[in-house]
């Protein structure tokens, strides 16, 4: 999540003035300004401090060529109070260790007879713990500062990602037939209108605008494409996992789905289940993507390299609090509320993430080919990228009854974005030639995170839009009367008797 806090005064921060400025500010992330954003069993997020330190000019402009919506100074701020963390880090273990090296002087005099000098070593004492209490508060405020600024930077950028908004995006390969020309008579409200394959009115009755029921042959495609989609995951040695559609909203921000979009003002993208007043339950939402349960699911673990990578392809529901406020592109199924979403999603080692970037690649090329329409593949530029995205592809479809491409899938490479606030680590082979046994096993603390990956096997109503808009039958005085559905989906396929006549397989 993305805000603006009060800025640090760029002077040395003493620990007086530090702690006198840090009661006024407010910061969202705070387990202690707001603990139940963060009632998880999970520990705080593990971030790189020193690598923001030690680059504060490039995270300035990663920030800038992602139109990140924080202020440039909270690089800076970062740079700052991590200084300040180690300076009091520093001076809290000298006061330890002289508390330690008294405790033992006050030990040895117990029975030398010399109270004067057990006297004034006991108030030395006594001081120094007092010292050591302040310095521990202290260094936490700091600490907790720090990571709630961490918290607002996003990923780092992938060198090949190109500069600039949306339409800055570069198409990397065409496939399918050649597309069929923009016809309004495609659209596919009107044709689920006239074969009765959805219903908008009692969707907004029931539920209110950009909710729908699927009927007839829209609910059997639903059905054949969710199954369609999971089978060649499957083949590809993925995992299936039915996800929980309800997370903890702690659990969503350390994914880094942001709970508020960059419109103005903000509109909110999640959401929120309201607990009883007197509950002490953690704040649940209703989950914006599969990706947010399957990540969940690595939290808090350690792996042996030796079983990475690990592949799972999820089912579940995204809900979408904000599908209907944009203005743009609300017409029937293309930007609902909620929709059936198929998942992949992958843990794997720093060497590893390119070469699963390309396999996670490949897995949506195979889903989206078998289904006869066209559709692009596109490298998406800085503005586009989403907080915890490094690089981002996305596939698009050709929807002639819109006149448009439109998006049916995204494949995002986390880095370890994901895995630092989830703490996912993997303990890595030794060398064949060690055998310092210390070595062999090095403490959890330097374990490496691992890099994870999240893809889109099927948004189930855009590929519906595109499945219809691509293959209605029009009879001979221009009346819409079939469609034509992939013969890949015909194994899925529940209504084998075709009984009302309108499906015809090519």
């Amino acid at each position: 999540m993305f805000f603006t806090p009060h800025l640090i005064p760029k002077a040395r921060v003493s620990l007086t003035s530090f702690i006198s400025v840090k009661r006024h500010r407010r910061y969202n992330h705070s387990s202690k300004s707001n603990p139940a954003l963060f009632r998880t069993s999970l520990p705080n997020p593990r971030l790189d401090y020193r690598g923001i330190s030690e680059n504060v000019v490039q995270k300035i402009n990663n920030v800038l060529n992602r139109k990140a919506p924080l202020p440039l100074d909270a690089i800076h701020d970062v740079a700052r109070m991590y200084t300040e963390f180690k300076r009091i880090s520093h001076e809290l273990n000298i006061k330890r260790n002289a508390r330690s090296v008294i405790g033992e002087q006050i030990r040895k005099s117990s029975g030398d007879g010399n109270a004067v000098a057990k006297n004034a070593a006991l108030t030395r004492a006594t001081k120094l713990k007092e010292e050591v209490l302040e310095l521990e508060s202290t260094l936490a405020e700091v600490e907790e500062t720090l990571l709630t600024l961490a918290l607002t930077i996003p990923n780092d950028t992938h060198p090949d990602s190109p500069l600039g908004p949306e339409d800055a995006a570069i198409t990397l390969s065409v496939h399918g037939p050649e597309p069929i020309p923009p016809n309004v008579e495609r659209d596919h409200v009107s044709i689920c209108r006239k074969l009765g394959l959805i219903d908008l009115e009692s969707g907004s009755t029931v539920t209110g605008s950009s909710w729908y029921y699927l009927l007839n042959e829209a609910a059997l495609l639903e059905v054949a494409l969710t199954n369609y989609a999971m089978s060649i995951a499957v083949k590809h040695g993925f995992t299936p996992v039915m996800t929980p559609d309800v997370v903890r909203s702690d659990i969503a921000r350390r994914c880094g789905f942001q709970p508020r979009d960059s419109s103005d003002p903000p509109v909110p993208q999640m959401y929120h289940i309201k607990p009883l007043s007197t509950s002490t339950s953690p704040e649940l939402v209703l989950s914006g993507t599969s990706e947010i349960p399957l990540a969940g699911m690595f939290a808090n673990k350690v792996f042996p390299s030796t079983i990475l990578p690990l592949k799972v392809v999820g089912l579940g529901h995204a809900f979408r609090a904000e599908a209907g406020a944009r203005g743009t592109d609300t017409r029937g199924l293309y930007r609902v509320h909620q929709f059936t979403k198929v998942e992949l999603f992958a843990v794997t080692t720093e060497e590893g993430s390119g070469a699963m970037m390309a396999e996670l690649m490949e897995v949506q090329k195979s889903i989206l080919g078998g289904l006869g329409f066209p559709f692009r593949v596109l490298n998406m530029p800085t503005e586009e990228l989403g907080a915890s995205a490094y690089q981002k592809y996305d596939m698009e479809a050709w929807m002639p009854g819109r006149g448009n491409w439109g998006e049916v899938s995204s494949l995002s490479n986390c880095t370890d974005y994901q895995a630092r606030r989830l703490h996912i680590r993997y303990r890595p082979q030794p060398p064949k030639r060690q055998v310092d046994e210390a070595q062999i096993s090095p403490s959890s603390s330097a374990l490496p995170f691992v890099h994870t990956l999240n893809g889109t096997a099927a948004a189930i109503p855009r590929l519906i839009i595109a499945l219809l808009e691509n293959g209605v039958v029009f009879n001979e005085q221009g009346v819409i009367n079939a469609i034509q559905l992939p013969k890949a989906l015909k194994p899925f396929w529940i209504d084998e008797e075709n009984r009302r006549g309108i499906v015809r397989w090519v």
